[in-house]
């Protein structure tokens, strides 16, 4: 359950921040306004950031056999 909640957490925080620069592009802002949603948006950057890095961590581990990353291509076809 914890992985669903970090997805979602992911693609809550990157709506929120994508609806963040939209409204820093169309709106024109107080200066205190400006820097409030600044503030929350280098938060959010943070927060996906650290979602992302987990992710890439937790992929590694998955391929890494006998102390040695395995690099395999990617193929997005099943074969059948």
């Amino acid at each position: 359950m914890a992985r669903k909640k970090t997805s979602i957490d992911f693609e809550q925080s990157l709506a929120d921040l994508q609806t963040l620069v939209e409204r820093l592009e169309n709106e024109e802002l107080s200066l205190e306004d400006s820097l409030a949603a600044f503030e929350k948006g280098i938060s959010l950057t943070r927060d996906c950031q650290d979602a992302l890095a987990q992710a890439e961590q937790k992929v590694q581990m998955l391929l890494e056999r006998d102390g040695e990353l395995k690099a395999r291509p990617f193929d997005p076809e099943p074969e059948a």
